[in-house]
């Protein structure tokens, strides 16, 4: 049997009774890095009394995901499986979607436990009133795909939730601020750890209030744009100012056309 279990994005104390009891009758967990998950084990044992079966651990990360389930075999499940990201739920931004689908294709018991999530605790804590939400991840780091990419978080019609890099943070703020001055953000830092932050605010005004150096891991909370429906049309895109590679590529989203052949049909016209 497969168990995917949530560890905490902060505070150790984020743990829930079950993935307890999931980890204590582990025979092999599957884990981003080894090191960052034999250390979260040796807390619980301190701190929650935490026993374990002596459990073998096993990498799995985004970079070997692929090639690592390519070569298992459905007996590998007749022990009991866990699978935990470094921090917060898998298969949000971490990999674990993988062994569900291989789990649902030959017919293999799993369960997912519920638990500490960054995604959830930061559009529950913006306030935002909007309450359908879209989850972005972290954007391309530049050029025409994040220019789409953010015109498309931007303008979807819902709450939109990113993930970003502290070096990169001073630099979407900006970005936000040019495309819609008028619009709120909230920004979570560090959730749950001991230097856990909030700021709501417009771009401009949280630019000022960061520090030069911006540490931490960072949630981005935009808040949906009015009067859109939830869904842009081609009419709503090509009336934004952005280059028409990055146009093309959000109505090929939307529409399901070729990104190549769109570019080329709005050069033509």
């Amino acid at each position: 049997m497969l168990s995917l279990v949530p560890t905490p994005i902060g505070n150790i104390s984020d743990i829930s009774l079950r993935s307890l009891d999931v980890l204590s009758t582990a025979q092999t967990i599957l884990c981003e890095d080894t090191r960052v998950t034999k250390k979260l084990i040796h807390l619980l044992k301190e701190r929650h009394n935490l026993t374990t079966a002596e459990p073998q651990f096993l990498s799995l990360h985004s970079h070997n995901e692929a090639d690592f389930i390519s070569k298992l075999t459905p007996e590998f499940f007749n022990q009991n499986v866990v699978y935990v990201s470094d921090a917060g739920m898998p298969g949000i931004s971490d990999p674990g979607q993988m062994l569900i689908s291989y789990c649902i294709e030959h017919g293999i018991s799993y369960d997912v436990l519920p638990g500490a999530n960054a995604v959830l605790t930061a559009f529950v804590a913006s306030g935002f009133i909007q309450t359908k939400m879209l989850f972005f991840g972290f954007l391309p780091h530049k050029g025409n795909d994040r220019s789409a990419a953010l015109q498309e978080a931007l303008y979807n019609g819902y709450t939109t939730v990113l993930y970003e890099a502290p070096t990169r943070l001073e630099k979407l703020l900006s970005e936000i601020a040019v495309a819609v001055p008028d619009r709120n953000v909230f920004l979570a830092k560090e959730l749950t750890k001991k230097f856990q932050r909030f700021y709501r605010g417009k771009a401009t005004e949280l630019i000022s209030q960061m520090d030069k150096e911006i540490r931490g891991e960072w949630v981005v909370v935009i808040e949906a744009s009015q009067g859109k429906s939830s869904s842009l049309s081609e009419q709503d895109i090509l009336a934004l100012d952005i280059p028409k590679k990055a146009a093309s590529k959000l109505i090929a989203k939307i529409t399901g056309e070729n990104p190549k052949e769109c570019y080329q049909r709005l050069l033509n016209t």
